[in-house]
């Protein structure tokens, strides 16, 4: 093999461990070997068990609550690094603390930028990640970054589902370019959500703009946490007269009695990524998994091709 292309090996985190196998599995090789000891305290150590001496090493670990997601991406980054690995990219298909982009007021951390400079630091030489939850988020980065976009996947299951007057929605502002992204792709029309929130995860009022009656509604949104947003706007276009709702999100954190309000809501779907492992089973909850995905551009990535053709958004 050419000494400019070095082998790869697939390694996870211990939270990961399913999707990483997964990814594994798609490109091709076995996952890599990797244990991690404990101390009484909670305080706790990886170890690559196999030689990644001059390979390129991918680590699988979204970076989820708790912090010791990211700390174990930290810990093994800096492992791989001592132990010689050539090409370190942490694969981070859910980029936790991203929702803190940006100064929004007085006194608060730009939370998305340290973990960028944690990852760079600890010697990742390339990060691959899907649906950032702010795009800007690449340039707080001095490290390549392939940003993957989960309308890969999605588009291709929401055309199989063959729906008449189909309509694409924005849950809030926010998200109308990936909405109006999806609508150009599907040649739907596009309606927006503009809600005002009391305080994070806690809305206030939601309005409705473009009208719904007799469309059939897919909701696009790059993460789904407490699943207020998600069932109030589809109360609110049932009501208005949309013959159904369904909803895409990237990133199922779903926190709090989230799943209790999907069930409960007008929701006939909820179509997500298995970036984040459900914490349980669900009738409206569909995944789709993002293993091949990542595991073919981790494969061009590897063999130096161009991605771009992953792109459909």
């Amino acid at each position: 093999m050419s000494h400019l292309e070095p082998e790869a090996k697939i390694f996870a985190c211990s939270q990961s461990v399913h999707l990483a196998e997964e990814i594994a599995k798609n490109y091709g090789i076995p996952l890599g070997k990797v244990t991690f000891s404990k101390f009484s305290d909670g305080e706790f150590q990886p170890s690559f068990e196999e030689s990644i001496r001059g390979l390129r090493v991918f680590i699988v670990c979204s970076t989820f609550p708790t912090a010791d997601n990211l700390m174990e991406l930290l810990l093994m980054i800096d492992a791989a690094k001592r132990a010689s690995a050539r090409h370190i990219t942490p694969v981070i298909p859910y980029f936790g603390y991203a929702r803190q982009d940006r100064k929004d007021k007085p006194r608060v951390p730009i939370g998305a930028k340290l973990v960028a400079k944690l990852l760079e630091t600890a010697g990742a030489t390339r990060i691959m990640t899907m649906d950032l939850h702010a795009d800007q988020i690449q340039g707080f980065f001095e490290k390549p970054v392939d940003h993957l976009f989960a309308s890969t996947i999605f588009l291709p299951y929401v055309k199989s589902l063959n729906l008449e007057n189909l309509t694409i929605a924005s849950p809030d502002m926010g998200g109308s370019k990936r909405a109006y992204a999806y609508s150009k792709f599907l040649e739907s029309d596009v309606v927006i959500c503009y809600k005002q929130r009391k305080a994070a995860n806690e809305i206030g009022s939601m309005e409705l703009i473009g009208d719904v009656k007799g469309r059939n509604i897919v909701l696009v949104d790059d993460m789904i946490d407490t699943g207020g947003t998600l069932a109030k706007a589809a109360d609110l276009m049932i009501e208005k007269g949309a013959l159904s709702v369904r909803a895409i999100c990237t990133h199922a954190i779903l926190s709090g009695d989230a799943y209790e309000k999907i069930e409960n809501s007008k929701l006939l779907e909820l179509i997500v990524t298995d970036s984040i492992p459900l914490k349980k089973e669900s009738n409206k909850i569909k995944v789709v998994s993002c293993a091949p995905l990542f595991a073919e551009v981790m494969h061009m990535v590897q063999h130096n091709n161009s991605i771009s053709g992953k792109f459909l958004m």
